[in-house]
């Protein structure tokens, strides 16, 4: 423990919900400098604000790597990511140094599987197409097929990757009728009976599926895993849904899969790079829907995912437990 009256040093790289920072106040243990902005601190701001500093608050935007940490120094003990990912922590060099990480699982599951339904549908269904119409005077006669979509009810839907959110989205979709559920990923999953899950390989899921959702993590083995192959197994009434991570697809191959009528649309609340250019190719698509990466932007989760990092970077401060701590 710190002797009283020094304070640790603990760096925040961005304006973050006042949950957390009013617990960080409340303990007393830390003397807190942030980033105060909306916008991404610059990489040299970044280098400067972490030098000395006992303890870090990063967000998904921050690339947490050798640099980084060479910068801070031999003080820097805790990593407190404020996301379910941490594809942008270099944990091997991390581990190195003994730094303990913490980060914020489950409390967003509810929220992103609600977001991840919610795009399902609003591009099966082709809502913003429908919107668009509407203000444009595009809405006229009734026609009996303008504006069709594909309904969930008798389908078959494939989830790749059947963790917490995986499994909350399949739980969410199963009352409105889907036939069959598939999920494919690196083992079977016990708790997969509650929805009737199948487990298959995932060229039986990509074939066979009518809705395809993403929502595996980031890994050397899921990085760009849905190109050309992938997309050209798939039905051409096939609806592909990614709320994961943006690099796990290849926008190119999706393009040209979406263009050529391969496949009959895509949602994405993940690109590469986050922002997506406006002038990007796949916003001039009709069937595909784009959202700016807001899976879990309820104003409730948003509050809990603060106060849980605050409190994770308080346990690595104080050399005690972490809520919820990333095994290294």
């Amino acid at each position: 423990m710190q002797s009283a009256g020094k304070l640790m040093k603990v760096f925040i790289t961005r304006r973050i919900p006042q949950e957390g920072l009013k617990i960080l106040s409340a303990a007393g243990v830390c003397e807190v400098s942030q980033w105060d902005s909306d916008e991404p601190v610059p990489r040299a701001d970044l280098l400067k604000g972490i030098q000395g500093a006992h303890g870090l608050l990063c967000l998904l935007s921050d690339k947490i790597d050798a640099e980084v940490l060479e910068a801070a120094g031999p003080n820097l003990k805790v990593i407190s990511t404020l996301s379910v990912g941490f594809d942008h922590l270099a944990i091997d060099e991390i581990k190195k140094r003994g730094i303990r990480v913490g980060y914020t699982p489950d409390v967003l599951t509810d929220a992103t599987a609600e977001l991840t339904v919610a795009l399902l549908l609003a591009t099966a269904r082709r809502l913003p197409e429908g919107v668009e119409e509407v203000k444009n005077g595009g809405w006229s006669s009734w026609k009996p097929l303008w504006l069709c979509g594909y309904g969930l009810s008798g389908s078959t839907v494939g989830v790749i990757g059947l963790g917490r959110i995986g499994m909350a989205i399949a739980q969410r979709l199963m009352p409105f009728g889907v036939k069959r559920l598939l999920y494919s990923g690196r083992t079977a999953k016990p708790h997969a009976a509650e929805v009737n899950g199948e487990f298959v390989p995932l060229d039986t899921l990509v074939s066979e599926s009518d809705f395809i959702v993403v929502s595996c993590s980031l890994t050397p083995e899921t990085q760009g895993m849905c190109d050309k192959s992938f997309f050209s197994k798939m039905k051409p009434t096939a609806v592909f849904i990614n709320t994961s991570r943006g690099a796990v697809v290849n926008q190119e191959h999706l393009y040209e899969a979406l263009s050529s009528g391969q496949i009959a649309a895509a949602g994405l609340d993940v690109t590469t790079p986050e922002p997506l250019p406006t002038n990007h190719q796949l916003l001039t698509l009709k069937n595909c829907v784009v959202l700016p990466h807001i899976g879990s932007a309820t104003y409730s989760t948003r509050g809990v995912m603060s106060a849980l990092a605050a409190q994770n970077l308080l346990g690595g401060l104080q050399g005690t437990d972490m809520p919820s701590e990333l095994t290294l």
